[in-house]
Parts: structure tokens; C-alpha cells; sequence
């Protein structure tokens, strides 16, 4: 495929090192050198310097044959009339593009073909709000992963001793819970993937990652790790975009509350959020947390547009006794360190946003895509056509399928009605399946599992 990426910032330059090594053939356009070059040397890609919403750069950057435009810079309006030129000048077939702004998003007719061309409309304020608000409604979640609409979720915790299942193999699971439908697709021990099965025992420490229903999936966490009590107390330091976001999405749940530096952006958010006590202040600073009752908040989000910043007020919260302390961090070079420090979960927006670009990238019928472990691993959302002839999968057992090494069917969601893996389960044509694939370099294979053969035309 032939995709142009505008924009060599962190998600630009994530999202060109995951697809580089797929067999892609990958454009970086930017107006700055020194970013290019450093791209260019560690990865095989092309690059164009120069303004991605300029007609010339494109043509330069060969938009004309291109498959897919993907305008991530950091400029709204570059990236609108990037996909505007694409569709205007080149007929680019499919154009992605980043918009960060409320005042655009408000109105989606803008976005049409008879306005501003733009298939897809990202955002990884958005994208980012969503993974912590579901990391706060399952306490104790590394990630939590939704598929076919929520009816089925991915969800990957650290097993601690007090589960049930801790030294016991999978298959005692089923024998405790038996009406609990779940699938353990992965286990990761000591940074190794261990492909599980009924006799594979499960050990303090081990990550592991679940598919189950959504109505299950504490109940399945319960036989992993004790439980931990519900999140009702949460302070976020940074009123930004996914500070405003987040508050909306968990105020009426949770008792919310805010730091924000800026006395101007204090007055909005206060004028904008219906229960969300916002303070003017330094997330950094002693007095104000220790005030603040930090010592019985469950949980400290650090979210402002500095990784130092976050990182400092995210050590600070912890020692002075927060319960769990989640963390943006832009650089991914300091997200494995701080992990294995006082931070509990260290969030990177770049991956966060790349999982909602991959179902596009992806061949087949692929509709949702989470990539994980620093995209060295994914979880998809693959749709079944076609019939026993013209498929690879429709007809068969997964028994019968011939996954790749590494790759996991998990679960089939038929309708409303969810279907735990087993190897005696057919598929059936419109089946929605969730394959786990540890080792990215087998996607090109599971992606030709579910792609339709002449004849089903």
C-alpha cells in the first residue's frame, strides 16, 4: 500500500515506524529537515520537506497513485486542506486526518465531499480520553480494549497472588466460574509470550490478557488478582483539551476535581463543566495536594503537554499516598521507566491514536484495531465473507483454520450474541472475529485469512 503521512511529529513519525516494516511504501512530508532526516535514517522510507497542504508537495510526494493521505500534523487546517487537495487534485481514494479542535468537530457536515473531503476524523485527545476513562472503571487494568461495539473486551491485568488462579492451570477457571464464558489469549512472562492453553498454570507477576463479555470482565479479573475497590475520588492536574474531556466524561460518575495553572482557562472550564471542582494551581506543589486530601484520592491523572511536569507531580501524588497514578507521557523513551517506578500506568497518546488508524491500514475487512506492547503485538476486529469456496475461514472449525504462529482467534460475535472460542465453533459468513497476534509480523497472514477469493464474485 501506498500511504502519505503529513506530519513528523510523535504520532507522524509512531505511526511511519509501524507500518515502515509491513511491506508499505511509506511518504513522510514536514516542514522541518532536521526531523526528516533523523527519520530517514533509521527507517526505509521516502520524505518530502515542505508545507503538506501545498499542491506541489504532494504531487512531489507522488499523491496522485497514493492509496491512503494521512494528515497528522499538528495544524488542524493544514491537515483540512491537505485532504482537500488529495480529493480535489488527485483522487486520493481514502484521506485520514487529525483534528484537535472542538470548534471543528462540532460540526461534522464540514468534513463532507462537497465541503472539506476527510473520510476519517482522528483525534488523540479523544482516543486518549477513552483509554483512561476505562482504565478507571476497571481499578487494577493495565489496558482495557473494546470490540463489536463494547458487547466483547480485551483486558490485560498483572496477576498478583490472592487470585484463585495464581498457580493453577487455565482449565480450573472453567471448573470455579462456570457460567463465566472468557478466553485467556495471551500471557506475557518476563517480557515472553506464552501462547495458553488448558494446562498452562499462571504465575504471580504474569500479564495477562482476557477477552471476555463486558458484564464479566470483573468477575474474571477477581480470579487474577484481588480485586481492588472502586475509583470514586479523582484529580486531574492539566485542564487542557483531555482534562476538559475527561472531567465530562467521569463528573457524573466520580467526585472530579481539576489543577489548572492558567487563571483564563480556570474561568472556562468552571463555566463549562457541570460538577468538576476546578482549582487554580501547581499539581506540583506539596501544600496544594496536601490540602487537596491527596492522601484519600484514588486516583492522580497527570495530563498537561509536559512529560516532566507529569512525571514530577505524578511522583509527588504517590508519595504522598494517592492510590494509583496514570500518566501521559509523549516520549516514548521514558514510558519503560517510569512504569517500573512510583507510576502505575503510563499512557502514550501516540500509540493510543495509531490503534485508530490501523483498521483502515489493515487489508480485509478489518474494522477495529488496538495495537499493544508498544505495537510489537495487536488485537483485531476482522469481519468473515464470502463462502466455504471463495474463504479461507467461513465454513470451518477454528480448528481448521490455519492461524499463523502466534495468532489467537479469542472470540466470534455473531449478532448480539458473543461466542467464546473453542476449536469445534464454525464460522459463519458476517461473523465478527477477535484474533490476538502476538508477533506483529504475522498480520500480512491472519489479513489473508479474511480476504474473499475471486470466486465469491
Amino acid at each position: 500500500m501506498k500511504i502519505i503521512i503529513i506530519g513528523a511529529g510523535q504520532v507522524g513519525a509512531t505511526l511511519a515506524e509501524n507500518l515502515a516494516n509491513e511491506d508499505n511504501d511509506i511518504t513522510v512530508i514536514d516542514t522541518d529537515l532536521n526531523r526528516l532526516r533523523e527519520l530517514q535514517d533509521r527507517l526505509d522510507i521516502q520524505t518530502v520537506q515542505g508545507s503538506g497542504s501545498h499542491p506541489d508537495v504532494l504531487d512531489q510526494a507522488g499523491c496522485n497513485d497514493a492509496d491512503l493521505l494521512i494528515a497528522v500534523s499538528n495544524q488542524d487546517e493544514t491537515n483540512m486542506i491537505a485532504c482537500q487537495i488529495a480529493y480535489t487534485l488527485f483522487k486520493t481514494p481514502t484521506k485520514i486526518g487529525r483534528i484537535r479542535s472542538n470548534a471543528y468537530s462540532k460540526y461534522p457536515k464540514i468534513f463532507a465531499d462537497t465541503a472539506l473531503p476527510m473520510d476519517v476524523r482522528i483525534s488523540p485527545e479523544k482516543e486518549v480520553t477513552k483509554h483512561l476513562s476505562r482504565l478507571i472503571r476497571y481499578p487494577g487494568a493495565l489496558q482495557v480494549m473494546e470490540f463489536a461495539e463494547g458487547k466483547v473486551q480485551l483486558v490485560v491485568v498483572r496477576a498478583e497472588k490472592g487470585g484463585p488462579l495464581i498457580d493453577r492451570p487455565i482449565s480450573y477457571l472453567r471448573e470455579h466460574m462456570p457460567s463465566i464464558q472468557t478466553r485467556i489469549a495471551a500471557i506475557y512472562r518476563n517480557g515472553q509470550s506464552i501462547k495458553p492453553d488448558g494446562n498452562t498454570h499462571i504465575h504471580a507477576n504474569d500479564e495477562v490478557f482476557f477477552l471476555a463479555a463486558q458484564r464479566d470482565v470483573m468477575d474474571v479479573m477477581s480470579e487474577l488478582r484481588p480485586l481492588d475497590t472502586p475509583y470514586r475520588r479523582i484529580i486531574i492536574a492539566g485542564g487542557g483539551n483531555i482534562g476538559e474531556r475527561l472531567a465530562q466524561s467521569l463528573e457524573k460518575e466520580y467526585r472530579v476535581k481539576i489543577i489548572e495553572r492558567d487563571p483564563e482557562r480556570c474561568r472556562y472550564l468552571s463555566e463549562n463543566l457541570d460538577n468538576t471542582i476546578v482549582l487554580n494551581g501547581d499539581a506540583s506543589k506539596q501544600e496544594l495536594l496536601l490540602e487537596e486530601n491527596i492522601e484519600s484520592t484514588d486516583v492522580f491523572c497527570a495530563i498537561t503537554n509536559n512529560d516532566e511536569a507529569n512525571i514530577m507531580s505524578s511522583m509527588l501524588a504517590k508519595v504522598l499516598g494517592v492510590r494509583t497514578v496514570m500518566t501521559i507521557i509523549n516520549n516514548p523513551a521514558y514510558v519503560d521507566i517510569v512504569q517500573e517506578g512510583m507510576i502505575d500506568i503510563a499512557v502514550s497518546p501516540q500509540h493510543t491514536t495509531i490503534s485508530s488508524l490501523l483498521s483502515f491500514i489493515r487489508r480485509g475487512d478489518v474494522v477495529n484495531v488496538h495495537s499493544m506492547r508498544k505495537g510489537a503485538a495487536e488485537a483485531l476486529e476482522a469481519v468473515a465473507h464470502g463462502d466455504y469456496r471463495s474463504s479461507k475461514v467461513v465454513g470451518r472449525s477454528i480448528a481448521q483454520i490455519h492461524l499463523p504462529e502466534g495468532a489467537t482467534i479469542g472470540a466470534i460475535v455473531r449478532g448480539d450474541e458473543v461466542i467464546l472460542a473453542t476449536g469445534d465453533v464454525m464460522i459463519q459468513a458476517e461473523d465478527h472475529v477477535i484474533i490476538f497476534v502476538s508477533n506483529k509480523k504475522q498480520i500480512p497472514a491472519v489479513e489473508q485469512l479474511f480476504q474473499v477469493g475471486l470466486s465469491f464474485f
